[in-house]
């Protein structure tokens, strides 16, 4: 049987976080406040806010950069997404913003980030939460796939 210890343990942990980048992180933030990044074009299938039953809260807005959304018209065989693309999701709970996941595409590959609604990050570089279920996507983008706004 398992300990109520052993439980404790793993939800304490789960809700740690894994920020592996803390001023990286800081600084995305920042970058994408300064780029607005809510003036964006909307991710294909998102055109406002909508339900979501991923971990990213009961309901998501998805915004693209220049990057996404020129790739999304541009390239009909695009199996991978250039390097400076950067997505960004708003995770509602009703009225309340409850997150901010950002997904940006390096050299080295995914840099992703997650933040609390005033901006703290809980994980940041390349946690293996993040990875393990985005590797189900294409190139590790699962909202939406290239072939979506064609």
């Amino acid at each position: 049987m398992i300990s109520l210890r052993l439980i404790f343990v793993v939800l304490l942990c789960a809700s740690c976080g894994d920020n592996q980048d803390p001023a990286g992180a800081r600084a995305l933030w920042q970058r994408i406040h300064e780029l607005d990044y809510r003036m964006w074009e909307r991710a294909p299938g998102y055109a406002s806010r909508r339900p979501s039953d991923a971990p990213h809260s009961a309901a998501v807005e998805i915004f693209v950069n220049e990057v996404v959304s020129d790739a999304l018209r541009a390239d009909t065989t695009l199996t991978r997404w250039p390097v400076g693309s950067l997505i960004v999701k708003d995770g509602w709970d009703g009225a309340d913003l409850e997150l901010v996941a950002v997904m940006l595409k390096r050299e080295d590959g995914w840099y992703w980030a997650e933040y609390d609604a005033e901006g703290s990050a809980a994980y940041s570089g390349a946690p293996s939460l993040c990875i393990g279920c985005h590797q189900s996507g294409d190139d590790f983008v699962r909202a939406f796939a290239f072939a979506s706004a064609r």
